[in-house]
């Protein structure tokens, strides 16, 4: 009996939680309208209902939530015929509320709270998520559309076994790592779609670093030339973008390596010292609340053509580190990571925590490795802004850069 009592309590509660946001979100958003589907009262009832019948249902008849589940539906279908009818998502929610008590009913209370959870921060947000989405274009739907081909269609359908010389291709584990990557990008391009370019210069650049740490220094360098006065603005927003690349590939590598993340991130973390010293320096500075003038025309970061030249770089770095790990070139390592670090860190930050969580790359080599690639990486970046941005933005980020790079070559040499 006590655990009845414990089941009737958290269902009751989760309902009300339910039952409260729905209310105060119909009463804000229409102040004179009646909800015919019920507030806190209504929702309260029916997570008991949901508790009290899985609970009889478990115990006693099996029948029972079936058929209470059966009459409600039913009673809510009769009211959408001969009353006024009722938005989808309030009858969503209120079959979620009955289910909610039904699974705290069958012992399944983690669930139950999530479940809860996301209802409450669905409902709550309605005029958000409307918000949100009238500003997506067409071409961000494809994105979507293209991201669940690449997850959910193509990965399944691709092998799981080695291929080739030295069994260095495996199809999946290739496509994975696309996944991982462009799914990161994908995060960014996205969440800078939902708050716009003039969320403020702080954010704007980390989410476009997120995004393409590579394609926000091209586009804020390029700026600089056209709006020479704001250069110092552009170039703390280069700075934040290429910084952003370090926690990134940390987080990256910790997902198929972690291991490996643990010696890295000190070395990594020590690399965006220069930048966080910078940032605070331009922060405390200036006015902190600027926005970026226009929009940032960031391409969308995951496509299918981006996707399969990544799968090659990546496959061809990871060919070439099989290669020197079979014939024991472990030398050979360092200025394959240099030179893949400059076109791309991803590829050669995974190849490396594969190597290593395969065993075939020692930690300190791998660690190295990486940290070499990331050298390489802020020195492409720092020559794309030198090449394209105006003297001011030159100056700040060859200084910030050139010092991020010089602390990485500090770690590689530590790492001998």
């Amino acid at each position: 009996m006590p655990d009845l009592l414990a089941m009737l309590m958290i269902s009751a509660c989760l309902g009300a939680l339910i039952g409260l946001i729905r209310q105060w979100n119909e009463q804000t958003a229409a102040p004179a309208a009646t909800d015919d589907f019920g507030g806190v009262r209504t929702y309260t009832l029916w997570a008991l209902i949901g508790c009290v019948s899985a609970y009889a249902s478990r115990e006693h008849t099996p029948l029972v939530l079936p058929v209470v589940i059966v009459v409600l539906g039913a009673q809510q279908v009769f009211f959408r015929a001969h009353g006024p009818v009722a938005a989808n998502t309030r009858f969503a929610s209120f079959l979620i509320t009955v289910l909610v008590g039904a699974l705290v009913a069958w012992e399944q209370r983690q669930a139950a709270v999530l479940v809860a959870a996301v209802t409450i921060v669905i409902v709550a947000l309605k005029e958000t998520l409307h918000d949100w989405t009238r500003r997506f274009t067409p071409q961000d739907i494809r994105a979507t559309l293209q991201f669940v081909a690449i997850t959910g269609v193509i990965l399944p359908l691709v092998p799981n076994r080695t291929f080739g010389p030295y069994a260095a291709f495996n199809p999946f584990s290739t496509w994975l790592m696309v996944i991982l990557i462009s799914g990161m990008g994908f995060i960014g391009y996205i969440a800078m779609r939902l708050f716009g370019a003039r969320a403020g210069i702080l954010l704007t650049s980390f989410l476009g670093g997120l995004a393409s740490s590579t394609a926000t220094t091209l586009e804020f360098s390029r700026r600089s030339r056209d709006q020479p006065e704001l250069s110092t603005h552009y170039a703390f927003a280069v700075v934040v973008a290429c910084t952003v690349m370090l926690p990134r590939v940390i987080f990256a590598v910790a997902i198929v390596a972690p291991d490996l993340a643990r010696p890295l991130a000190p070395y990594l973390g020590a690399m965006s010292v220069p930048a966080l010293g910078y940032i605070l320096w331009w922060w405390l500075g200036r006015a902190s609340r600027v926005a970026v003038p226009g929009s940032l025309s960031l391409g969308n970061p995951l496509n299918l053509f981006t996707s399969v030249k990544f799968a090659l770089l990546y496959a061809a770095v990871a060919f070439l580190v099989k290669v020197a790990t079979t014939l024991q070139w472990s030398s050979g390592l360092l200025p394959l990571s240099f030179f893949s670090g400059l076109t791309d860190m991803d590829a050669i930050a995974l190849s490396m925590a594969n190597s290593s969580s395969a065993g075939d790359v020692s930690l300190r080599v791998a660690t190295q490795a990486v940290v070499l690639g990331a050298v390489a990486n802020s020195l492409m970046k720092a020559g794309l802004a030198i090449g394209l941005g105006s003297a001011s933005l030159r100056r700040h980020v060859a200084i910030v850069l050139g010092l991020t790079a010089l602390t990485g070559a500090i770690a590689c040499w530590m790492l001998r």
